[in-house]
């Protein structure tokens, strides 16, 4: 089975034999294949217990809990990679989820889509309706997505926390562009990010 192309991204990224947490881990695959291809201890918080029971199936340890409330419950730094991948813009405060995945790992990878991508701005633009796209395939009324967030949004939030950009990675498609442009023509981010204690 392979993985979806930001999770592809982080999975090559993570260092083999380390401490990982993914939250909002979905059914568990990122889990699976750090386990399985990087000798990895994963561990899983996830809101879905349908998800949860999937993860739980594959042999994974995952909890069933709201990023937006546990992560306060994880010792600081119990874990050398913190995870958030789709899932920053559907916490109800994505600042301190983000200081949470800082405080209780070393590093944390954080993906989302992003909403500045051209043709969400064409479909505000000309269709003046919020865009469904193959990375965004709900409509308004139905999303988990209660925050908006762009590239741009996301570095300059990072820049006020005083985080550390170790690497990132931009998406069109499932294809690799270029940072340049990237809250214009990337559908997707991934951020590698480290606060120095």
């Amino acid at each position: 089975m392979s993985l979806r192309p930001d999770l592809a991204i982080i999975a090559a990224n993570v260092q083999p034999v380390t401490r990982v947490l993914d939250v909002g881990c979905g059914d568990g695959a990122l889990m699976a294949a750090l386990r399985d291809q990087r000798g990895c201890d994963a561990r899983g918080l996830e809101l879905d217990p349908a998800d949860v029971s999937a993860a739980m199936a594959r042999g994974l340890s995952v909890v069933q809990g709201d990023a937006d409330s546990d992560l306060a419950d994880y010792p600081d730094a119990s874990f050398d990679y913190a995870i958030l991948s789709q899932t920053l813009q559907t916490t109800r405060r994505p600042d301190w989820v983000l200081d949470q995945l800082l405080r209780i790992g070393r590093r944390a990878f954080v993906s989302f889509p992003n909403f500045a991508h051209w043709r969400a701005r064409t479909s505000l633009l000309f269709g003046g309706r919020m865009p469904v796209t193959r990375l965004l395939p709900i409509a308004w009324y139905a999303t988990p997505n209660i925050h908006h967030v762009t590239v741009d949004d996301f570095r300059a939030l990072v820049k006020a926390r005083e985080i550390t950009v170790e690497e990132c990675w931009f998406l069109s498609g499932d294809q690799h562009t270029g940072s340049g442009f990237a809250n214009l023509f990337a559908e997707h981010a991934v951020f590698l990010l480290r606060k120095d204690r």
